[in-house]
């Protein structure tokens, strides 16, 4: 039955996130993410192929749900501090994305879905350099290197969670600290990308 076949998908889909995310591709087998599904390995091979292809799609599908859940048109001043906040909250709430995301750093020459990847994240850029056009964000900033930055400033929070609290010493669980990184992360983004005054302007 179809309904049959789409639960077993995604329950081996949630096994493999699970097992990728704590040990990395290396670190595991696709008989471990089987077991952990609680379904025959066969099924698993028959439905994603080897294990690189099953991180290739489980990865994907994260990113998709990310793009989903955070955009970033149309463009503004404040849109670029709620865009860095909107991903500091995906992140917080999908802990497993950065893990993929670094052991897929890792693996040299890998990239998951590189083209449409590419083409999502130079539509970004796009955004940008189009918000710079009309005078929104700073016109010297690499539109490209400050997608970079804007990304990074929300996700390490929660890719380097040991970093955060030897800094900071406080319990990233707590509500009141999210709130605070989640506020830092807004107004860092939108410091950044400021037009600068014209050292001019208070003379005319």
């Amino acid at each position: 039955m179809a309904w049959d076949t789409e639960a077993t998908r995604r329950r081996l889909k949630e096994a493999a996130v699970a097992e990728f995310a704590e040990r990395g591709p290396d670190g595991t087998t696709m008989a471990r993410i089987a077991e952990r599904a609680g379904i025959n390995k066969e099924r698993l091979y028959k439905y994603f192929g080897d294990k690189q292809q099953l991180f290739a799609t489980v990865l994907t599908e994260a990113l998709d749900n990310l793009a989903a859940g955070v955009a970033l048109h149309p463009v503004g001043l404040h849109d670029i501090g709620e865009f860095a906040a909107r991903t500091f909250d995906y992140h917080a709430e999908h802990p497993h994305l950065s893990r993929l995301l670094q052991w897929e750093g890792i693996q040299a020459g890998f990239i998951a879905d590189e083209a449409s990847r590419t083409k999502h994240y130079r539509e970004k850029v796009e955004a940008i350099r189009e918000a710079q056009r009309q005078g929104l964000i700073d016109p010297d900033v690499d539109p490209a290197y400050l997608t970079f930055t804007l990304i990074a400033l929300a996700a390490w929070w929660h890719g380097l969670p040991q970093l955060a609290f030897m800094l900071t010493g406080a319990d990233p669980a707590s509500p009141g600290e999210r709130a605070r990184r989640r506020a830092f992360v807004a107004q860092a983004a939108s410091r950044l990308a400021a037009p600068r005054a014209s050292p001019h302007s208070d003379l005319e």
